[in-house]
């Protein structure tokens, strides 16, 4: 990529045929003599293409005209799409051992009876059903302080717990056995173990298909959650104090936790990004790479999803697979999507959002080669199911749709105790109990939204800045942020309502 100056265009890579709009470029900007008015974030032309011709940034293929193209012409969805054009999986050949630290870092953690490591101390309530969500909420309500209304902390006696929190979702019943089920309870499972909740309580309807006791035998859950179930119970009221009497009961053991140094290879940090822009793969993606490549150099964990992002790039994480078959488990997962997407009439190209392609992304392709520098340069370890344990030290990719929710949701019931999340239109999110970092692409968009952004990396656009440098602050951060320093999101309560398990098959 050229050096990052006050040029009004970037050129990414030598072999581009598209140059990147720093600003909003007007027709005739001097040194780009463009024919149209470009956005910010979006291409312009560096050279002529003919019809069919590939396009590419990165130096990669991320789609091909549609009509000519002239120099200078604005590059969108107007004259550029999707098309099929061989990828070189090249198993392995880029895989190389991660440089080691000479001087290990460490945070603040709270190490549990099992010996896992935990950033955050909470008391968590799953539902079994959509039925339960309800309850779950109020028994929740009882121990939280709204942040935008004065008032008492109901958990101001106990500065060492975190905050009681309800995992709700719209499921658990009008489904099918098998895997729909199975993955609801293997989500569902996963936060009950998460190592950030120091105990959890699992409240039923005790009509619905997702019966807890099934759940509890199918997952091996016996003794590690209290549950209760309404019908038995004795209906809402009934079971909201029995839930509230539950927490009040483990309280004090819970606030017995405290935080000691562990070192980072203890972190599991979830990547994810959303509402991404045309700078999202040149300022925050690949600064968060820089800081993943840190936390796997110290022997932790990275864990890279949203496999519909990462289509039509996976060819360049398979050369840097461990194994070949580490990397046919990642084509693997792009068959699937492929027919998957096929089967209810949709493609593949159906991502980017209207946001993103508002934002300067054309095509899939264009968006997962942005979106895969979140994961660094290390090698690729090991590739799980949807919320599966994720037990490997270093960078792992988990197949999870694209929906950010959804794919979050994922990765922490798989064991991330950290989350990093890029945007460059401003999304607002959370994941409790994990902690979400929310790291700005564009100064712009941050200084806007700065009560919501964590990290501004617009500074890589801005020239103040390098890659490395923005990733070791990130890095830092990350630290700070396992060690308990309070996250922006958090501040604002998010992190309940964003549990979106995803829901396979057909509702009945």
């Amino acid at each position: 990529m050229d050096a990052i100056t006050d040029a009004p265009v970037l050129r990414l890579h030598a072999d581009d045929g598209v140059l990147i709009a720093r600003r909003t470029l007007m027709e005739g900007a001097p040194g780009v003599g463009n024919r149209q008015r470009i956005p910010a974030g979006h291409k312009v032309a560096a050279r002529g293409h003919s019809v069919g011709e590939a396009v590419r940034r990165y130096g990669q293929i991320i789609g091909f005209a549609t009509q000519p193209i002239a120099p200078g012409d604005w590059v969108h969805t107007h004259n550029m799409a999707m098309g099929d054009f061989a990828r070189d999986y090249a198993w392995g050949v880029d895989a190389r051992a991660a440089e080691p630290v000479l001087v290990p870092a460490h945070f603040q953690g709270i190490r549990r009876a099992d010996g896992r490591v935990a950033t955050r101390n909470c008391i968590g309530i799953i539902t079994s059903v959509n039925c339960s969500a309800h309850v779950a909420d109020l028994i929740a309500r009882a121990f939280t302080k709204n942040p935008f209304q004065p008032g008492p902390d109901p958990l101001a006696e106990y500065p060492h717990v975190d905050g009681v929190v309800a995992l709700t979702h719209k499921t658990g019943c009008g489904m099918t056995e098998g895997e729909p089920l199975t993955l609801l309870r293997r989500v569902l499972a996963g936060f009950a173990r998460h190592p950030n909740f120091s105990h959890v309580i699992a409240i039923g309807l005790g009509c619905e298909v997702n019966q807890l006791g099934g759940l509890l035998q199918e997952q091996r859950l016996a003794g590690r959650l209290r549950t209760l179930t309404i019908q038995e119970t004795g209906g809402t009221r009934k079971t909201v104090e029995a839930g509230i009497a539950f927490v009040r009961e483990v309280l004090a053991e819970a606030n017995a936790a405290r935080r000691e140094p562990v070192p980072v290879s203890e972190l599991c940090v979830a990547l994810q990004c959303g509402g991404s822009d045309g700078y999202s793969g040149i300022t925050a993606n690949p600064a968060l790479g820089a800081a993943s490549d840190l936390v796997v150099r110290h022997g932790g964990t990275v864990i890279l999803s949203e496999s519909p992002e990462t289509y039509g790039a996976e060819h360049l994480l398979t050369r840097r697979a461990v194994s070949r078959e580490v990397g046919q488990k990642l084509v693997d997962v792009m068959h699937w999507w492929e027919d998957y997407t096929a089967r209810h009439g949709a493609e593949m190209n159906a991502n980017p959002s209207p946001g993103n392609k508002a934002g300067g992304l054309t095509t899939i392709l264009e968006k997962s080669l942005g979106a895969m520098a979140k994961a660094g340069t290390t090698n690729l370890v090991d590739v799980v199911r949807y919320a599966e344990a994720v037990t490997a030290k270093g960078f792992v990719f988990m197949d999870t749709p694209g929906y950010d929710p959804v794919g979050a949701t994922g990765q922490v019931a798989g064991g991330a105790n950290l989350m990093c999340f890029t945007t460059g239109r401003g999304s607002v999110f959370g994941c409790k109990p994990a902690p979400s970092i929310k790291l700005a692409t564009n100064t712009a968009m941050f200084s806007r939204m700065e009560e919501d952004m964590d990290i501004n990396c617009g500074t890589v656009l801005d020239g103040t800045e390098s890659v490395a440098e923005c990733g070791q602050r990130i890095f830092e951060l990350m630290l700070r942020t396992a060690s308990g320093a309070p996250t922006k999101s958090e501040a604002m309560g998010f992190g309940d309502a964003e549990f979106a398990p995803w829901m396979l098959g057909a509702t009945m």
